[in-house]
């Protein structure tokens, strides 16, 4: 299909919604000058462009800081970050009544298989840099094909568009290619027009890839001036789509997103204010002048050409140093500063946001402020995962099933669960819990503990709440009875033994004095 150059064109449609994201843009502009400029690079920006870099370096390791967390907790290097599940419905229509077991084994090796592929993708690297993007510019939009490694676009690079209940409409991507990369029939046809005249191998031309929703599928097709590129059409299922527009903080009835820096952006802006002043003022206060009385015996010039150590004609009390005298303003300033800093830490969880200043700070006190900050990211995570971690599940597994490394479930037999992230959160609330519940426990005496707690319930419980698979690690019931039972039939038999020893013991004498008896009282040689 050749769309036509009018208003139906990638491009046309490209600048009607660019308008909408405009203001959006404008924001993540704003946040990037103040943090990591080059995140957001000012419109009309090249290789060549010198970013004018902020004062203040404590947003920007914020946003680094708080960048790897999400990413170690929502792609976990040493486990999967989500598991499969099968209804119990599901499983005896496909398998029958006694497959739970294998059934969990083959879904475990679909999971360690996709972790795999995370991995030989290279995922983290762009997811990084996505995480980046979405807490400073709020937007971005990522694409992780069959073939090659996930590639993430700037929110400068797209638009979008989406429903009222925030689903994805429409995505056009805005790319600059070289002519000579075109396909040979686009070429031709280019060269046609009268802008494309004088056109050489190194000219840049504008690509569109257009992703539109059409019922069940999102269908994908790439332009150049209003030209469909051969065999660039497709379509993917709606869940299984390679293209995530991902926003950070979601607002309803809004196409875009709002990041994560644009919350504190007051803040960051009074700081910026405030170390520029203390920073250039201090550079004032810095420079060094001598001033000498204009009717006075010393003159300037001895002073300025004496070296160091020299005896000069001259009265001190002509000579004076220029001072700035700011001191108690550069104070208020500087303890500002530190308000400042203090607040912007703990919202990007800084290492330095919870320790207490104090002599003594215990470690029970630092972990039990870590979780409270932890916690605070909640919605961020649901967010998250519901817009990056499950769709990038699907995305894997249709990958997996077009590769012939998963067989092929029926629709939505198979459901992936996240297990990081809010889930994580909610597993930490339960690990403290229960470590309190034990200290509780402590001064009722180890015999009361052992004869009211269930020791096995509360081991599994645990290790739901860390994240272990207690299964083939923990004895079972079973076990506990048959080591029990083992244990008492090796005392019994020990008892049996140690019986007939006394028993032999007891009978030696006896035995003794009747051979004696037998001969006479003397010993047979």
């Amino acid at each position: 299909m050749n769309y036509p150059t009018g208003d139906q064109s990638a491009a046309k449609q490209y600048e009607d919604m660019a308008r909408d994201r405009d203001v959006y843009l404008s924001r993540a502009r704003d946040a990037a000058s103040l943090t990591i400029p080059m995140l957001m690079p000012p419109q009309g920006h090249s290789a060549s462009t010198v970013y004018d870099q902020p004062y203040s370096s404590v947003a920007a390791r914020g946003v680094n800081n708080l960048a790897s967390k999400l990413l170690m907790t929502l792609l976990p290097p040493n486990a999967p970050f989500f598991r499969l599940t099968i209804d119990d419905f599901d499983l005896q229509e496909l398998a029958g009544d006694d497959a739970r077991g294998q059934a969990e084994e083959a879904l475990a090796r679909i999971e360690r298989s996709a972790a795999q592929l995370i991995e030989a993708k290279a995922v983290r690297v762009p997811a990084h840099e996505a995480i980046k993007q979405l807490i400073v510019a709020g937007n971005v939009l990522t694409y992780l094909p069959k073939d090659g490694g996930m590639k993430v676009y700037r929110l400068d690079r797209y638009v979008c568009k989406r429903d009222t209940m925030g689903n994805l409409l429409k995505v056009i991507v805005k790319e600059e290619v070289s002519f000579e990369a075109l396909p040979d029939m686009v070429r031709k046809t280019l060269m046609d027009q009268p802008d494309y005249n004088n056109v050489t191998p190194e000219t840049e031309v504008d690509l569109y890839t257009c992703v539109r929703r059409e019922g069940k599928k999102m269908m994908v097709h790439q332009e150049v001036k209003g030209i469909t590129i051969p065999k660039s059409e497709g379509s993917y299922p709606i869940a299984r789509s390679p293209w995530m527009a991902l926003r950070f903080i979601s607002v309803d009835g809004e196409n875009y997103g709002r990041g994560f820096v644009e919350e504190y952006i007051g803040d960051i802006k009074s700081l910026e204010s405030l170390t520029s002043a203390i920073v250039e003022g201090s550079a004032a206060a810095a420079k060094v002048l001598f001033m000498v009385r204009p009717n006075g015996t010393t003159r300037a010039s001895v002073l300025a050409n004496s070296p160091n150590g020299a005896i000069v004609t001259g009265d001190a009390n002509d000579v004076s140093t220029l001072q700035l005298e700011k001191f108690n303003d550069f104070r208020v300033a500087q303890e500002t500063i530190g308000q400042i800093t203090e607040r912007l830490s703990a919202a990007f969880l800084l290492n330095s946001s919870i320790t207490r200043n104090a002599e003594r700070v215990t470690a029970e006190e630092i972990r039990y402020m870590a979780q409270e900050l932890e916690t605070a990211l909640g919605g961020i995570y649901s967010t998250l995962s519901q817009e990056f971690q499950l769709p990038l599940v699907n995305i894997l597994l249709y990958l997996m099933q077009k590769e012939g490394k998963m067989p092929k479930f029926p629709d939505d037999a198979i459901k992936p669960q996240i297990v990081t992230g809010l889930e994580a959160l909610g597993r930490g609330q339960d690990l403290s819990k229960l470590s309190s519940l034990l200290e509780y426990l402590q001064p009722l005496g180890a015999e009361a503990i052992q004869k009211y707690l269930n020791v096995g319930d509360y081991i599994d419980r645990l290790g739901a709440s860390l994240g272990i698979d207690t299964q083939g690690l923990i004895k079972s019931e079973d076990q506990l009875s048959q080591e029990q039972q083992a244990a008492q039939e090796e005392q019994e038999a020990m008892m049996q033994q140690q019986q007939m020893a006394d028993m032999a013991k007891g009978a030696a004498p006896a035995m003794a004095k009747g051979v004696m008896d037998y001969t006479g009282g003397e010993q047979p040689e």
